[in-house]
């Protein structure tokens, strides 16, 4: 981030990844900080001050009932956020502040009714984010290395399963999606880490890339099983994808299957630092459509590619920069995915998703799970 001068940020660092960037404090509860005269300060209540004062990267932390104490011997009534961000400012000699693109907008009214002028800033707020540290890649490679065992789950369970006519049962019992994910999710969970909503959609369900997946799987279908864990420890996310067929696939679905490998491949060549995001994704869109598999409304539905080629990974599960349509130049350090997918009703969809560290020639595949499409 280009110096903006002072900061702030009003937020529950627990889910607001550039206040847990600035401080490494996560909290359940929002939280002033402010960042001026080269000096941060975060102000937070007593139940989270003892912890914040071990944990918190700052150089201030201050107990909101004391600075509550202070302003209501000045004469402010009941103070709020925006009173608190204003005396903390005004310590700093500062009556200027720049706040995230989500920053309340209540509290930014306030702060120019006392006097504070407030500028928002679009985009990335910490553009330095995207770039990220030796610490931070190995982060993500541990939430990676638990995201691998989910999916070990998974193919160990479809492998167990047995195939009874038109039916997948495991121990027993027909398998759904639901049972699948639970598996998948427990173990994310005896890893401390937390499953975002984790996808395991089977046969059709899978053309739709954000349907989660309800109800029986079936054999000889694909099956596209979807990680994203946050890790409880350092909250850094992972993110991995495969598709696999319990039984045997068509021949259909192995083409598919094939020119996804093939355009994820045409990714990992062409992720390098200096590369731009839009014309990588137009690439692979060009070597679909040049294969057959084109893009297009059908029935209703979109059929083909329709999605980003990639994301950045880090504290947030989607950050910058971007691979696809609107896609940024890419730069030495950052982390993103890799994630081509084709769907076509009636045959199934396919997405490969792995995760790379963007290098000066090229890219570092972080992801190690194989890419197996039949489970016998």
């Amino acid at each position: 981030m280009s110096d903006p001068g002072p900061i702030a940020m009003y937020a529950a660092s627990g889910d607001d990844a550039n206040l847990l960037y600035a401080t490494r404090f996560g909290a359940p509860d929002p939280f002033v900080f402010v960042q001026a005269g080269g000096v941060k300060t975060i102000a937070v209540s007593d139940l989270e001050f003892g912890r914040a004062r071990e944990t918190a990267t700052v150089d201030e932390v201050l107990r909101v009932v004391e600075i509550e104490e202070e302003l209501k011997k000045s004469g402010v009534d009941k103070p709020g956020p925006a009173d608190l961000l204003a005396h903390l400012l005004k310590r700093r000699g500062s009556r200027s502040v720049t706040v995230p693109a989500n920053f309340w907008t209540q509290i930014a009214d306030e702060l120019r009714a006392r006097g504070v002028e407030v500028r928002a800033k679009a985009g990335a707020f910490f553009e330095r984010r995207a770039i990220k540290t030796p610490d931070e890649v190995r982060h993500l490679e541990a939430s990676l290395r638990i995201t691998e065992g989910a999916l070990e789950t998974a193919a160990r369970v479809l492998r167990d399963s047995k195939i009874a006519g038109d039916r997948l049962l495991f121990e027993g019992e027909p398998l759904t999606s639901e049972i699948l994910r639970g598996r998948i999710n427990a173990f994310i969970a005896s890893n401390n880490a937390a499953a975002g909503p984790t996808i395991v959609a089977g046969g059709d369900q899978g053309c739709d890339p954000h349907e989660s997946g309800h109800g029986p799987l079936r054999p000889h279908e694909t099956i596209v099983v979807d990680i994203f864990p946050r890790s409880l420890a350092t909250m850094y996310w992972g993110d991995m994808t495969r598709t696999f067929v319990r039984g045997r696939a068509s021949a259909d679905v192995k083409r598919l299957y094939k020119a996804v490998e093939r355009g994820q491949q045409l990714g990992f060549d062409r992720v390098k630092a200096g590369a731009d995001g839009k014309a990588v994704h137009q690439e692979i869109c060009g070597f679909f459509e040049r294969e057959g598999f084109r893009t297009e409304p059908r029935g209703g539905k979109m059929v083909g590619f329709f999605h980003g080629t990639g994301h950045g990974l880090g504290l947030d599960i989607h950050e910058p920069p971007s691979i696809g349509k609107r896609g940024t130049i890419l730069e030495e350090g950052a982390v993103v995915t890799v994630e081509p997918g084709l769907y076509y009703s009636g045959v199934g969809g396919v997405r490969l998703e792995d995760v790379v560290l963007v290098e000066r020639g090229g890219c570092r595949l972080l992801s190690r799970s194989p890419r197996i499409l039949e489970i016998d």
